[in-house]
């Protein structure tokens, strides 16, 4: 850290969120009143159900006890932990809350405001603890405030969390633990702090290959064969020993084991669900990809679009061996595999989100236009629960502080700050009149998913457009696209 850190800014920034968070709990959740499914809410508690009533050992196999059909268990053993300690809680407050079979889509106002104090209390222990961390390693209180304010306060993972109802803010705070980790030279860590992260949530993966790639260069960095040896030791022998505790229960069954992994990796799902803004989903509007492939040749085909992406930037990563590189990398890898690998959900977006605020520092303007962009992704799961009033609230909110930390940045360039104003003028009414139209205007009878894909279609457009310009950045070849770019700008805007 370079600046003196100013504990009051922090608190500040910090109960901003956690007020925010508290509002927008009080809004309605996942599959509220709608059986036999209910949504994500009843998954979370039935795992608290499941983990608490039976073995380790059954609870990501089918039997008379465990349904796998009715909200299985499909997260790896770090989030079944978390669901058992959670259990035990709630089976003190009231039995009812977990019971076995009976407890199936329990609803009452005591039991979401437990279910909402304990994503709160992961806010409070990981989520926001990681924000600063990660915000600390900023070369001056400006962009350490400005990030860090993003970082709490970005509305997409509030909605999608405290709204919506999940813990990604315990998997993405691990995540960006190893992040800071990384910039502080605390290699072992990472790899420990990472391994928490994809036994937490295992779409972490879509920012495995360039922690692997960091960790790999910097262990033959070394001066030496000797220190290049141990350092390798040290963070496989951490990564090995995390994992192995983790899956204890299961690895000494093979049985067992692949009951596991079969519930983490269920590729007979499908391609994409819902509409996701990815290339696959959108394609599918002109080329019906269901119809024509397996699931099998869908996950070949996808596999192979998403390597052709990543694989060279992270060979680029590999042999740059820098931390910038790194962390463009992390996003590029991230988004790169949102729009073209197999079976994406809406909410995957926040894998690319968060590494998105990393590179607030070195490509601000598209980090802002990425952000908002991935909120209106989200439009229409939001509007399956109900959350159309805080999504107007947050973005409104979202967007004056996005313009005002623009503003920061660009402070001693007029010119540029007058044509981002514009810009991201431009972007509000964009987006503020398709969210309009996609909440108040019906779709037709005929197409009855129209607004739906037209955010889909549209956000993921922006998003390849974003990704090629972050390539450009990583490439280090980004100053011809802007040369380009003011080409075509008026002089009159400039002016």
């Amino acid at each position: 850290m370079q600046f003196n850190l100013d504990h009051l800014d922090v608190l500040v920034v910090s109960c901003l969120g956690i007020a925010l968070r508290g509002i927008v709990s009080l809004s309605s959740y996942s599959g509220l009143s709608t059986p036999p499914m209910f949504g994500d809410y009843e998954a979370q508690r039935h795992w608290q159900e499941i983990t608490y009533n039976l073995p380790t050992k059954e609870w990501y196999t089918n039997t008379t006890s465990n349904d796998l059909m009715y909200w299985g268990l499909d997260y790896p053993p770090l989030t079944a932990y978390h669901s058992y300690l959670l259990g035990r809680i709630a089976y003190s407050i009231n039995s009812s809350y977990v019971e076995l079979y009976k407890s199936r889509g329990y609803e009452s106002e005591e039991h979401k405001s437990f279910m909402r104090l304990s994503v709160l209390v992961a806010d409070l222990l990981v989520y926001i603890p990681a924000c600063i961390m990660l915000a600390k390693n900023l070369p001056n209180k400006k962009l350490f405030l400005a990030v860090l304010t993003l970082l709490i306060c970005y509305p997409g993972l509030i909605l999608i969390d405290n709204g919506h109802f999940q813990y990604n803010n315990i998997s993405l705070g691990f995540m960006m633990m190893a992040i800071a980790a990384i910039l502080q030279d605390s290699y072992v860590w990472s790899a420990l702090l990472f391994s928490l992260a994809l036994n937490y949530k295992q779409m972490e993966l879509y920012h495995a290959l360039p922690f692997f790639v960091i960790l790999l260069r910097v262990s033959l960095s070394e001066r030496n064969y000797v220190r290049k040896v141990t350092k390798l030791l040290q963070i496989g022998l951490v990564t090995i020993a995390t994992f192995g505790i983790l899956w204890l229960p299961w690895i000494f069954s093979k049985q067992s084991f692949m009951a596991t992994l079969n519930r983490l990796f269920p590729f007979n799902r499908g391609v994409f669900e819902d509409k996701v803004a990815n290339v696959w989903c959108s394609l599918n509007v002109v080329y019906k990809f269901k119809e024509n492939f397996t699931n099998s040749q869908m996950a070949l085909l996808c596999l192979s679009a998403t390597l052709c992406v990543v694989l060279p930037l992270n060979i680029h990563a590999f042999l740059k061996g820098q931390k910038k590189t790194f962390m463009l990398a992390l996003f590029n890898t991230a988004l790169a595999f949102f729009l073209f690998s197999f079976q994406v959900h809406e909410k995957s977006i926040l894998l690319a989100a968060i590494p998105a605020i990393n590179l607030f520092q070195y490509m601000p303007f598209n980090t802002v236009a990425f952000l908002k962009i991935s909120f209106l992704s989200m439009l229409p799961l939001f509007m399956k629960d109900c959350l159309c009033v805080p999504y107007f609230c947050l973005m409104f909110g979202f967007s004056c502080s996005l313009r005002y930390f623009i503003q920061v940045v660009y402070s001693e360039n007029i010119k540029i700050q007058k044509l981002l104003r514009l810009l991201m003028l431009g972007m509000d009414a964009t987006i503020f009149l398709i969210s309009l139209v996609s909440i108040f205007v019906p779709s037709p009878a005929r197409f009855p998913h129209l607004w739906p894909l037209f955010i889909s279609v549209f956000c993921c457009g922006c998003f390849l457009i974003l990704l090629f310009i972050s390539i450009a950045h990583q490439l280090n070849i980004e100053k011809y696209l802007y040369r380009i770019f003011y080409k075509f700008v008026p002089d009159v805007i400039m002016k």
